[in-house]
């Protein structure tokens, strides 16, 4: 790469060839301009007085144009031919510097570095005769955070004193006073403006100085450097007195005092160019060498913020120029006798001033722009991208006249692409306030054209904050160029109202609101059947309605509320919503059919769920968000008025959809989300006593388990303890249970009489049957129903179905099996009461643990010897259950500790052959469909998280998980999630019999593996995910090793112990032992061991097999060498040790049995003291 006094940093990938035609800062606005893209690595050049820019006021030559891109593109050939040359040579020779054109030595006015003597100009043009480049600061990637990073200091002789001086404290210096921030910045500024005005020399090195303190040097700049020195060669010295290892860089260092001090930096140098806009910007001198030094010093922000100060300046001109402008052609304009010819000169002479100070800050800028931003937009540093695009975006919103052109919005749209999103966030909000502007949008429509495809994808971005950024971009873009997004643009931001990320979503709901919720101001006059007029969101909510169904994602009706309901007043409009389905529609209206007010519907009670509780739906946003005052009182207002309206209504709704259970479902949820106390604040009771009704006569009618379960939720909200209502409720819940339990006792009777008569029951009478139980076991969840007396006719069925006779049908008897569970469930609640009370509750105890052993012996029977799947699986779900709640929680109470059941081996098999049976087997059955797939997978889901909370709890032992852990590789997609979180809790509980667990798991799978006579096929592919196994267990160990020590060293005694016994091989006297390729296994944990340990665990497999060792190393030792190697890795000190013979047990044996037997008792007693950790 091309030296030019510091190197230009290049991102990895090329920018993306977005624009056709590509735009550069020199492209003339006719689009004459030369059609190659202008390349990366510009030359360093100067500004100067000629306009540069291609909304300059002055007309473009296209033949000037044409020539500075011909000697461009040669420069950049010679450059490139050059950087070739170099890269053959190597980059190990000196390079040496050039000196730089500069703002300052190559105006063609006279400045200070024409004055400076003709010695040192002729000296400093005979070392800059290869380049015209600016000193641009080096960049490294070994030190890519260094504010001022310049090459590498050259090392001094012993006793060479250093060029420069190193600075002290010193208190009155620019740095100390800004980074002690107890100054004003104003006060600052005008302090050092007079001392510019009384010596700009001195004034100058005091800033200069400034600004190579806050790049980190502590070299002081002399008055003789300055005056002798070209910048360049003034920052070559200042590296030589760089502290690297001080690492002391302020304008990147982190605390609050550093924070300070780069806000109090930056407003420093806007305030003094805004300070100095109006006479010293312009002298020829003070901007020349800031503006040449901080090109040097390129890698920091500074340049860029000295350009948005610049950027204001110019803003200011260009706002005098106009007016200026407007005076002289309103006095030019004036009759001959009444215009004022020295206001018309005056006026003259101040447009040209201002003409002349817009050209020059124009080329100021155009120069800073080629010589910072087009190197740094692609620094390798994502600070710098960052910063660069932050800073454009404020040029172009301050300064469109000159900045808003396709010329620098391609530098944007490039880095859109970039790897970083931080980047490319800040790209988006450059863009941002751009198409918020109705004035600019024009000028963006190329732009638009050439990079919405990007814009749009990014809505899809993994970063969320981009994501949102992103939406709310094209939201503007939807605003001002509605033609330009395609209906498949539009889809793809529709869809994100279903994401999990709460900030995407409700960002995808406010494009939804801008491109289908308009309101339609003909739809206003539209009237019902019975002449009430439909209200003005009538045609939005049909519109989200039609949205949702399109959608096809009916569960998620709550994700699609929740981007809504924060930017739409429609979705609380509850008398819109209930219009719809109460009214009939008008002649002018198209009634809704069965699909779309089931639809609304969902929508309307997801609504209502989240306006009475503020919580988002599950999966999207905090757990547990905690509510601000004024989002509690939001909430508890938009509660109280949708209960006022929904207490008239919802009668009439259950009333017109009482057919229907998918619709009631949902109905019938609404009062859970009501201010019951309105019933009787607002004299409602007639309201109550009609829903009331409603629901006996629903649950009397209906069947349906959501429909069910739902009555019975809301049945237990409504009778709430504490409520006005409470007492009113309670008596409808007593009707309505007698109702219930009579039903099953007259069924009952039924088929009992026809079963004692040998009588086949019919249709009917299983259908009561069956049902009367459903409605008994739904409502014993919700509804203490021990005072009604059925356990003992419910557990006897179950007990004549355990035994084969007299039995009912197989649902029924599942409904049975959940009914007693909830009766002892009430029980256990009822001896809490008491307890809590104050009362004995030793009775009370003894017949709930009596009631608890018969039920728990019941379904072990079951379990074991059940007649059908559908008993052993509801036996296994309530076995588990009651193991969770009767645990060792209980113990800590005298009264309720003689209730924990403790599983013993035989149960905890039980559970183990279930899992293995029901839960860890391949689907077989490929014409099932999709739907019935997913619901055995989901079942087959439940059954194993009911084992693991068994694990997880602690109610069985860590090392009944191992018939579970080994099954982590082979089920890991249906499975995968359940096992990890289980493996992570056992973890907590204890590492090391986690470990052993997981050994215990990779021996049961060993174990299993098919054999060729005695030998294991270690290529096979039993082995090789019996591997893998092995590996996602080591990784879920983490990094850190100390912390799992005691774990891993037991996880390899376990292996070597298994690996060695027997050590007998009895097919062949002269092989390894049997189980020896478990160490190829084990080696998989080696990495997780510490240094220390490794020796330990050698030592203990040396005298484990040390005796067996091979001299040749045949391919059945393999294992015992890759194991052995991976523990002396590292460790010169560890030979391979062989014995003499290959296998010389047997001698051994044969000459002193009794003695090796001896050996071994005595490994098999020390063998814990080889493991001092937790042994």
């Amino acid at each position: 790469m091309q030296r030019r006094g510091g190197k230009r940093i290049r991102m990895d990938d090329p920018p993306p060839p977005e624009y056709e035609s590509p735009m550069t800062p020199m492209t003339p606005m006719d689009g004459s301009g030369s059609e190659v893209q202008e390349p990366y690595n510009t030359p360093y050049t100067p500004y100067s007085n000629q306009p540069a820019t291609p909304l300059h006021s002055g007309q473009f030559q296209n033949t000037q144009f044409e020539q500075s891109q011909q000697q461009q593109h040669l420069y950049e050939q010679q450059q490139f031919d050059i950087q070739q040359q170099q890269s053959v040579s190597g980059f190990d020779q000196a390079v040496q510097y050039e000196q730089p054109a500069t703002p300052a030595n190559l105006r063609t006015r006279v400045t200070r570095s024409r004055a400076r003597g003709a010695a040192a100009a002729a000296a400093a043009a005979n070392a800059s005769t290869t380049s015209a480049s600016s000193p641009v600061a080096q960049t490294t990637q070994q030190r890519p955070q260094r504010v001022m990073t310049i090459e590498e200091p050259k090392k001094r002789r012993p006793g060479r004193k250093p060029l420069s001086e190193l600075v002290a404290e010193d208190e009155s210096c620019l740095y100390f006073i800004i980074r002690q921030g107890k100054a004003s910045l104003q006060t600052v500024v005008d302090d050092w403006i007079e001392s510019y005005k009384v010596n700009r020399d001195a004034a100058l090195l005091s800033l200069m100085q400034f600004f190579i303190n806050a790049s980190g040097c502590k070299g002081k700049i002399t008055p003789t450097m300055q005056a002798s020195m070209e910048h360049a060669a003034i920052i070559r010295k200042m590296t030589e007195e760089f502290d690297e290892e001080s690492g002391e860089y302020p304008l990147i260092m982190t605390g609050q005092t550093w924070k300070k001090f780069r806000n109090n930096f930056c407003e420093f140098v806007q305030i003094l160019v805004k300070q100095c806009q109006y006479s010293i910007i312009y002298d020829q001198y003070l901007m020349d060498n800031v503006i040449s030094l901080l090109t040097g010093l390129s890698d920091s922000q500074v340049p860029m913020k000295l350009m948005t100060a610049l950027v204001d300046v110019a803003l200011t001109v260009s706002i005098n120029l106009d007016n200026t402008q407007r005076q002289y052609e309103a006095e030019r304009q004036k009759a001959r006798d009444k215009r004022a010819s020295d206001r018309l000169e005056a006026l003259m002479t101040k447009r040209q001033e201002l003409e002349e100070n817009m050209d020059e800050i124009k080329n100021m800028l155009t120069y800073m722009f080629k010589s910072v931003f087009v190197h740094r937009y692609r620094d390798t540093l994502p600070e710098i991208r960052a910063i660069c695009m932050a800073e454009i975006g404020v040029w172009m919103k301050k300064f469109h006249q000159n900045f808003l052109d396709d010329s620098y919005l391609k530098y944007i749209g490039w880095t859109l692409h970039d790897k970083v999103g931080e980047v490319r966030l800040k790209c988006l909000q450059a863009l941002q306030p751009l198409y918020a502007s109705e004035e600019l949008k024009g000028k963006l429509e190329l732009f638009t054209s050439k990079f919405k495809d990007r814009i749009v994808a990014m809505t899809l971005d993994k970063e969320y904050d981009v994501a949102v950024q992103a939406v709310r971009l094209v939201i503007s873009i939807l605003k001002h160029h509605r033609e330009i997004l395609t209906d498949k643009d539009c889809e793809h931001v529709y869809e994100l109202v279903y994401s999990s990320h709460r900030a995407v979503a409700q960002a995808a709901g406010e494009f939804l609101n801008e491109r289908l919720f308009v309101p339609d101001e003909e739809a206003a006059g539209v009237k019902t059947k019975r002449g009430k007029k439909r209200l003005p969101n009538t045609p939005l909510i049909r519109d989200l309605v039609q949205f949702f169904i399109e959608s096809e994602l009916h569960e998620h009706g709550a994700y699609l509320v929740d981007s809504l309901i924060e930017s739409n007043e429609m979705m609380k409009d509850w008398e819109c919503m209930t219009d719809l389905l109460l009214e009939e529609p008008g002649p002018n209206e198209e009634a809704l059919d069965d699909r779309q007010e089931t639809s609304l519907i969902e929508i309307m009670v997801c609504c209502i769920r989240q306006a009475a509780t503020g919580e988002p739906p599950v999966g999207r946003g905090p757990t547990r968000k905690i509510l601000s005052a004024k989002e509690l009182k939001q909430v508890q207002d938009d509660k109280t008025r949708l209960t006022e309206h929904f207490i008239q209504t919802l009668p009439q709704l259950l009333d017109k959809y009482r057919a229907d259970p998918e619709k009631l479902a949902n109905l019938l949820a609404i009062p859970q989300y009501f201010e019951l106390d309105v019933y009787t604040t607002a004299r409602q009771e007639m309201f109550l006593d009609s829903l009331l009704k409603k629901i006996k006569t629903i649950v009397e009618k209906h069947h349906d388990q959501d429909v069910l379960e739902t009555c019975t939720k809301t049945l237990e909200v409504l009778c709430t303890e504490g409520n006005a209502i409470f007492t009113r409720c309670d008596v409808a819940r007593s009707t309505l249970i007698d109702m219930i339990v009579n039903k099953y006792k007259e069924a009952m009777d039924d088929w009992r009489t026809l079963i004692e008569g040998e009588e086949t029951p019919d249709e009917d009478e299983t259908f009561n049957v069956v049902y009367s139980l459903k409605k008994v076991s739904i409502f014993y969840n919700c509804h203490n129903l021990g005072p009604w007396s059925i356990w003992d006719s419910i557990f006897k069925d179950i007990v004549e179905a355990k035994e084969g006779s007299k039995s009912l049908p197989e649902e029924a008897i599942k409904y049975c099996i959940a009914a007693c569970f909830f009766s002892i469930m009430w029980d256990l609640r009822h001896l809490e009461e008491l307890q809590e009370g104050g009362g004995g509750g030793a009775e009370e105890a003894a017949n709930l643990r009596n009631k608890l052993h018969q039920f728990m012996d019941t379904m072990k029977d079951m379990l074991l010897n059940g007649p059908c799947q559908l008993y052993k699986e509801e036996a296994y779900i309530t076995v588990c259950d009651l193991l969770v709640v009767f645990c060792d929680q209980l113990a800590s109470n005298p009264v309720l500790g003689n209730l924990v059941y403790e599983p013993d081996r035989a149960l905890q098999l039980m559970l183990i052959d279930f899992i293995e049976t029901f839960v860890f087997v391949m689907e077989e059955d490929d014409e099932q469909d999709e739907h019935s797939k997913i619901e055995e997978l989901h079942k087959r889901r439940n059954f194993l998280a009911s084992f693991c909370k068994l694990v997880v709890y602690n109610v069985i032992p860590t090392k009944a998980a191992a018939d579970v852990f080994k099954h982590y590789v082979k089920y890991y997609n249906d499975y995968g999630d359940i096992i990890k979180a289980t493996l992570g809790k056992a973890r907590e509980i204890n590492k090391t019999n986690c470990a052993r667990t997981m050994a215990l798991s990779l021996t049961m799978l060993f174990k299993e593996l098919p054999r060729d006579g005695i030998r294991i096929n270690r290529q096979s592919e039993d082995f090789v995910s019996l591997k893998e196994l092995a590996k996602r267990f080591a990784l879920s160990f983490g990094l850190d090793a100390v912390k799992n020590r005691e774990a891993i060293t037991a996880l390899h005694r376990e292996g070597i112990l298994f690996s060695v016994d027997p050590l007998e091989n009895v097919e062949d006297p002269t092989g390894p032992p049997p189980n020896l390729p478990f160490l190829e296994i084990l080696a998989e944990f080696t990495n997780k061991l510490l240094k220390q340990d490794k020796r330990v665990v050698l030592n203990f497999l040396d005298r484990r097999i040390a005796t067996g060792m091979p001299s040749s190393r045949g391919e059945d030792w393999q294992p015992l060498l890759m194991y052995r190697n991976s523990l002396v890795h590292g460790e010169t000190d560890q030979p391979l040790v062989t014995s003499k013979r290959a296998y010389g047990r047997k001698k051994k044996e044969n000459a002193g049995a009794e003695e090796e037997e001896g050996v071994e008792e005595a490994d098999e007693v020390n063998s814990d003291q080889e493991f001092p950790l937790g042994y």
